[in-house]
């Protein structure tokens, strides 16, 4: 039986750092287009607004959620839903 953990333990793996990327939308461009982009050019994504945003801890899907306004006109994001746990072990 595993030992229980320590404040100190958990202390740990909390400062541990974690790379969170949220996935607005995608979209395909031919290399000549991806090219021609410049200063102001608009790419249409394929997601709508409505639709939630996808949340990556280290390249891994763990949530998904809606985009909002903050104070200050800064982008944010509410957690909507969990994705299932991720395991690499099985």
């Amino acid at each position: 039986m595993a030992n229980a953990p320590t404040r100190e333990s958990k202390q740990a793996v909390y400062s541990v750092p974690v790379e969170i990327a949220v996935v607005l939308g995608k979209a395909n461009l031919r290399v000549n287009q991806l090219l021609k982009l410049g200063r102001g050019a608009v790419v249409e994504l394929e997601q709508k607004t409505s639709e939630p945003v996808e949340i990556y801890a280290n390249d891994i899907l763990v949530a998904r959620g809606e985009v909002v306004i903050t104070e200050g006109d800064k982008i944010g994001v509410t957690l909507t839903e969990l994705v299932k746990s991720y395991n690499p072990l099985r």
